[in-house]
């Protein structure tokens, strides 16, 4: 988990696993002052989110605190938010994850999220935090968190999308 938390702000593996290990060490030293505000879980991805965003920042890239990108132009989605045209459907979760070219893509769509939406789509669908944990740790809104992670899963639904092709799989 922390390794994944990390990689939304480092792009290197091995930076990542770097960023994990100090976190624990961090987390030892710190455990003492733990003062239980949030649960343990959220107390260590917290300290793992800024101990990655240290080291992007030391690194000499920058973390966009806000996600300033235009919607979509794929036009899938009416004025007031509903689908213009049904969303396919997918074989199981299972089988589609057998599928190496479709689990590459989708594993490069992952990473070419901006950094908050990566980072809220791996604690919320990879990790299984739930919305209130991922808007302590990241320090976000209620209405924020659900857009970015509205806006990174629609990302990767169209990266799925175009890897099934337009009539989805049989």
């Amino acid at each position: 988990m922390l390794v994944r938390l990390a990689t939304a702000y480092v792009k290197s593996p091995s930076v990542a696993e770097e960023i994990a290990q100090d976190t624990w060490t961090a987390v030892l030293d710190a455990l003492p002052s733990f003062e239980g505000r949030s649960s343990l879980k959220t107390w260590i991805a917290r300290i793992a989110i800024n101990r990655a965003k240290t080291r992007a920042q030391r690194d000499g890239r920058q973390v966009p605190l806000e996600d300033d990108e235009p919607p979509s132009s794929d036009d899938r989605f009416g004025r007031f938010g509903q689908f213009k045209r049904r969303p396919m459907t997918f074989d199981s979760p299972e089988s589609l994850l057998a599928d190496r070219q479709i689990r590459a893509a989708i594993e490069r769509a992952l990473e070419d999220l901006p950094p908050q939406q990566r980072a809220i789509v791996a604690m919320r669908d990879l990790e299984g935090f739930s919305s209130e944990e991922v808007c302590n740790v990241l320090g976000l809104s209620e209405s924020n968190q659900r857009v970015l992670l509205h806006r990174g899963r629609g990302r990767l639904r169209a990266v799925l999308e175009r890897a099934l092709g337009e009539g989805g799989r049989s």
